[in-house]
């Protein structure tokens, strides 16, 4: 499917791998310009030639912490008219509520929720006027199930949620859609280490965590980081203008709900 948005220029952070690398990727395949971002320069380098390779698209690295703001502006400085966001950050590590002090608590608010809303305080208005916009936010099934030892990440990531509901009504006339991705068990360097530690508390090997959760999911498997980059890719396609405020989760049918 022609996804109708080659040329677009869109950033997309903490993209050097994992899923945000995947939603990189995606849009490159789609023909937009790409702006990829992540803490080591020396990894992104070789991200951006990697994917510019794969797909002949312009792929630009722009390194650092995405919640600075001097990285924000060089982000958005490096795509010029920002036509597609995709927000994206790693969560606070496995910790007991307890031992979160408030230093730890404000740095996961700001890197899970702050951080997203003030790259859209700065996106948002260009959008509106140009007619085109697609924010993509990568959140957490953990907002609609939370997972103890997470509870700092699924706060801020439910934060976020409620935050942006009601910013996406109010742009959605001008062709300016906010959605979420809320990824379940993904095959990604984070699900590895949630396993090492699960596996570690529970005294078992690492492939047998890795074995329960994957009985846990009714598809029977973790999900693919490349299928996660494709459905980010349609949301911010031309042909998802209908789709804002919008939570997707992708689990392999793992959150047992009908709505």
């Amino acid at each position: 499917m022609d996804l109708g948005i080659a040329g677009r220029n869109a950033v997309v952070c903490a993209s050097s791998r994992g899923l945000g690398r995947a939603c990189a990727e995606a849009l490159a395949e789609a023909g937009c310009r790409v702006v990829v971002n992540g803490l080591d320069a020396d990894r992104l380098k070789e991200t951006a030639r990697e994917i510019a390779d794969a797909y002949g698209a312009e792929v630009i690295p722009v390194a650092g912490d995405v919640s600075l703001a001097d990285v924000q502006d060089a982000m958005i400085a490096a795509a010029g008219a920002v036509d597609i966001l995709v927000n994206n950050n790693a969560g606070p590590p496995f910790s007991d509520f307890r031992d979160l002090d408030r230093e730890a608590m404000l740095k996961g608010c700001v890197q899970n929720m702050v951080t997203p809303i003030e790259l859209i305080q700065k996106v948002i208005d260009g959008m509106a006027e140009r007619g085109f916009g697609r924010i993509v936010n990568i959140t957490s099934l953990s907002v609609y199930m939370p997972i103890t030892g997470l509870d700092l990440s699924s706060g801020a990531r439910a934060g976020l949620t409620a935050f942006l509901a009601g910013v996406a009504r109010p742009v959605a006339h001008r062709n300016v859609t906010i959605n979420s991705i809320l990824p379940g068990k993904f095959d990604t360097d984070r699900i590895r280490a949630n396993l090492e530690h699960g596996a570690k508390k529970a005294g078992i090997t690492v492939e047998e965590r890795r074995q329960q959760q994957i009985d846990e999911i009714p598809a029977k498997r973790f999900g693919t980081a490349e299928e996660f980059g494709q459905a980010c890719a349609f949301l911010c396609s031309a042909h998802a203008g209908y789709i804002t405020g919008q939570n997707l989760r992708l689990d392999g049918g793992l959150f047992p709900a009908a709505f």
